[in-house]
């Protein structure tokens, strides 16, 4: 009974989060919803996958597309008429007010985080709009936000080792020296995703977001807002405007990064050089201390493009080795994907 209430728990966790994240409908566990409806024949099931869902405040407050709201409900009704179950009236009503609703260009897409927190970030619906692919989120983007979950302590800010005074009169002091900042920037951050992620989990002390394209910069500094990051004291969050062909050795000492991630920035041949020339100035620019730690995470659509990006690497003199991947799911994303993350060093 106990098991069963588990995974009745789990099932419910599962909807829950591929709705919000406006995951393939054939990803959600319809199985166990087939089963239980078989059984018991009840639809205690469905209704409560529906507060989870469709009747969440999450909803009411960032609600997934129209089309993508209707479609759910439609295979949720589908399912239930299948196992002659007595009708849902609140499921009825639930797609009545979306059947006739207009579906617009922008969605929000919410994704849940292991403390219940969910971050919810306005994109659009089509995967390429307004000349650009940085105004949806990618896997690797997910990828690398569950990596950094794991790894907190690679964007936590740093405190010192302390050390004992030299001074022999007792009582033997304690020097504690100021905790260094931590400050991360990503390069291409898109809608967002990754670095609200760590904003939110890993305790950095200064994060910079960074893009070029100016319709991502909006909807990025929007996103932020969204999810009241600039309301925050810490971490201090920025945007920036980061024109790979342009960024100079000085802008980037002056942005002074400690971790340097990117995500989902190696589809594009026709961009590979510049980033290995950006990427090379950063490399040349530790911070004070130590030289900063530089995360590419990548998922390999084309191994051409994707080799040619590591040749360029190599080319200019910057070593890498490959990270293992999460180690714990948290968001719903297609596993089956080729995705790497790599680390790189002079």
């Amino acid at each position: 009974m106990e098991h069963s209430e588990r995974n009745r728990v789990n099932v419910l966790r599962d909807f829950q989060g591929s709705f919000f994240a406006m995951s393939r409908l054939v990803s959600f566990p319809w199985t166990f919803l087939e089963k239980d409806l078989e059984s018991n024949k009840s639809s205690d099931l469905i209704s409560d996958i529906l507060k989870q869902t469709c009747l969440h405040s999450l909803c009411r407050k960032f609600p997934p597309s129209v089309r993508f709201r209707r479609l759910f409900l439609s295979e949720l009704i589908r399912r239930q008429e299948a196992a002659d179950c007595d009708p849902l009236d609140e499921l009825y009503d639930a797609l009545a007010e979306v059947v006739g609703a207009e579906e617009t260009a922008e969605c929000y897409k919410s994704y849940l985080l292991p403390s219940g927190d969910a971050v919810s970030l306005l994109e659009n619906v089509a995967l390429i709009s307004e000349g650009t692919t940085g105004l949806v989120t990618w896997e690797a983007a997910l990828y690398l936000a569950e990596w950094a979950l794991a790894h907190r302590q690679t964007f936590a800010g740093r405190y010192p080792t302390p050390k004992p005074s030299t001074r022999r009169t007792p009582p033997m002091r304690v020097l504690f020296t100021p905790p260094v900042c931590r400050t991360v920037l990503e390069l291409g951050s898109g809608v967002g995703l990754t670095g609200i992620t760590i904003c939110r989990s890993c305790s950095p002390d200064r994060y910079v977001f960074s893009d070029c394209h100016p319709s991502v910069l909006q909807k990025l500094r929007n996103n932020i807002q969204l999810n009241s990051l600039a309301e925050q004291a810490s971490p201090a969050v920025s945007v920036e405007d980061v024109d790979w062909t342009a960024a100079t050795e000085e802008r980037l000492k002056q942005i002074g990064a400690d971790t340097v991630i990117a995500a989902d920035v190696v589809y594009d041949p026709d961009v590979v050089g510049s980033l290995v020339k950006l990427l090379s100035k950063i490399l040349r620019c530790p911070s004070p201390g130590a030289p900063p730690e530089v995360l590419i995470c990548s998922t390999i659509r084309n191994q051409e493009t994707y080799s040619g990006f590591k040749q360029q690497l190599e080319k200019a003199g910057i070593s890498h080795h490959v990270i293992p991947g999460p180690v714990s799911r948290v968001f719903p994303y297609n596993r089956v994907s080729d995705i790497e993350m790599i680390k790189l060093y002079r």
